[in-house]
């Protein structure tokens, strides 16, 4: 089962000819998720090959390079025939600014847009197998990050055990027994799963922040995560402004990952000063961070691994 991250824009407030505002699209077995929506984000889709079939935006806080993207791609799915409703999650209090986008110029969707206001610490989406939950940043307005959090999955089957110790034919009672449920065989012999099925092995866990500083709530919720993205908008040089502006520098960004264990570490939202060289920013990640630690570039895809996969 993959997910796979495409990052739409990475650059911060300023948009620059290499870089296009927030917006990061994640792809779970055919499922598509999209966080934040800057300006031509619906150009970026085309341009990476992401497919349009969003099902839900989820939106980090209103500033306008994250959220600017809306009314364009709300109605390019319109003239392209889009039926199915879309879902849009936004941090309380932002209903009403997001409706005016979704209505921007007086116009309305043929398609139903559903906008539901989640509070920090809450599901905003529980799906088959996972969950998208929500959890407190800090920067100048309401903001909050984004989790996909999936379950477990069943532990591996022993094939080799089943057919050659126990004598299981190889067939139906294989699913049957990988999905917890106990069989019978022909001679009346009954095979509990727990004889053929390791221990359960644990889902992934991709992190989105937005823009923020250096919190807590993020260091919680990705405990060991697969993947956090996390704000990297400057470097130590510039931790005067990172503290100003409620952004947060490299060096703040590894030492979250490092303190959650993270297993891999995303820089984003990169200030237009690093315009063209990202690396001061990738290099400032990397001496704080022992885990994978990158820079991603627009248009960067990134194949989520399964623990147990590495």
């Amino acid at each position: 089962m993959s997910m796979r991250v495409t990052f739409l824009g990475t650059s911060g407030a300023v948009p620059t000819t290499e870089r296009a505002p927030s917006a990061l699209l994640v792809n779970r077995e055919g499922e598509r998720f999209l966080f934040d929506c800057g300006e031509g984000t619906q150009r970026q889709m085309m341009r990476f090959g992401t497919g349009f079939n969003v099902t839900h935006l989820f939106v980090t806080h209103l500033h306008g390079d994250h959220i600017l993207g809306i009314p364009g791609l709300i109605q390019s799915w319109d003239f392209n025939g889009r039926d199915d409703p879309l879902a849009i999650h936004v941090p309380p209090g932002s209903k009403k600014h997001i409706k005016s986008l979704v209505h921007a110029g007086g116009y309305d969707p043929s398609y139903a847009v559903n906008i539901h206001e989640v509070a920090p610490g809450k599901t905003a989406l529980a799906g088959d197998g996972y969950e998208v939950r929500t959890f407190k940043t800090n920067h100048r307005t309401k903001s909050q990050g984004y989790a996909i959090v999936e379950e477990d999955r069943p532990g591996r089957f022993d094939r080799e055990k089943a057919e050659e110790e126990l004598g299981i034919p190889p067939g139906p009672m294989y699913g049957k027994l990988h999905n917890g449920e106990t069989v019978e065989l022909d001679d009346g012999t009954v095979i509990r799963p727990e004889q053929v099925v390791g221990e359960p092995r644990p889902g992934r866990t991709l992190v989105y922040t937005g823009d923020t500083r250096p919190v807590q709530a993020t260091v919680d919720i990705a405990h060991d995560a697969d993947l956090l993205i996390h704000d990297a908008t400057f470097t130590t040089e510039e931790a005067g402004r990172a503290r100003q502006t409620y952004h947060s520098t490299a060096q703040e960004a590894a030492d979250v990952a490092s303190r959650a264990n993270a297993k891999r570490l995303a820089l984003t939202h990169i200030s237009s000063r690093y315009a063209g060289n990202a690396g001061p920013i990738e290099r400032e990640g990397r001496e704080g961070f022992d885990g994978e630690c990158f820079v991603p570039d627009d248009g960067q895809k990134f194949e989520v691994p399964f623990p147990d996969d590495e």
